[in-house]
């Protein structure tokens, strides 16, 4: 595991307007926390800082942090998380954790995959990655860049599990039953059944058109209706029906 060397002093005030005096002044507000011990509030130089998070494996990496201003100039340290702004992704904060170099700590390694799935390759698959890391418990010195799956002979269906992969002398957080990665059959649309259904719908009659239809057919009908009945009105008191069937 790689060590970098980072410089800090302990910051004067909490709170949100101190926080946003140091970003002003060029530093990133910080803090260092350890078991058994007070958080020291810190501030660490922006551009100083910014060569650490370029790092292989800048989450792992031990600090060398030299405190000005600390009881203890020397600190064994690691990044435990680090505040982004939502829009600009400015550092707003970094915590760091004070750690014993021969006592183990819990943290988390990156999957790393190569090869090319059987599966993917030869019968369209799709991989899914369903975990990107895992946790893992060992000794500062005995952390990994990272975790390497050769995913090669996975086939479609096939799933790998924490539990295969290659991480001797390490100890598992994760539940070793998680599945990681798994290859999965692609998604075939079935052209058929659209077809069938557009043709469907071409043969059914638009509604406009029915319902057109069957109103001139009602109108046609209650018309006829309306004259037969109107003849026999006049035939039944004894008027006559007009030019072309007047009795004589």
């Amino acid at each position: 595991m790689a060590t970098v060397g980072l410089k800090a002093k302990v910051r004067e005030g909490v709170g949100k307007q101190s926080a946003n005096r140091v970003r002003l002044a060029g530093f990133i507000p910080a803090v260092l926390y350890g078991e058994g011990e007070e958080p020291l509030p810190l501030a660490v130089n922006y551009k100083e800082f910014y060569p650490v998070l370029h790092t292989r494996a800048r989450e792992n990496v031990i600090l060398d942090l030299a405190i000005e201003g600390a009881d203890h100039g020397d600190y064994k340290a690691i990044i435990r998380e680090i505040q982004y702004h939502p829009v600009r992704r400015d550092i707003l904060h970094v915590d760091f954790q004070h750690i014993s170099m021969t006592k183990e700590i819990v943290v988390k390694v990156p999957i790393v995959v190569v090869g090319e799935s059987v599966g993917v390759k030869s019968h369209g698959g799709i991989l899914e990655h369903l975990l990107r890391e895992i946790e893992i418990q060992c000794l500062p010195t005995a952390i990994p860049d990272q975790v390497t799956v050769d995913v090669s002979n996975l086939d479609i269906g096939d799933s790998l599990q924490v539990k295969h992969l290659m991480i001797e002398g390490l100890k598992l957080v994760t539940d070793p039953d998680s599945s990681v990665m798994t290859v999965v059959a692609p998604t075939v649309i079935e052209e058929v059944k659209v077809e069938a259904a557009a043709e469907g719908a071409e043969a059914a009659p638009a509604e406009g058109e029915a319902v057109g239809e069957a109103g001139e057919k009602k109108e046609e009908k209650e018309g006829k209706e309306g004259r037969e009945g109107k003849e026999g009105k006049e035939a039944r008191e004894g008027k006559p029906r007009g030019k072309g069937g007047a009795e004589k």
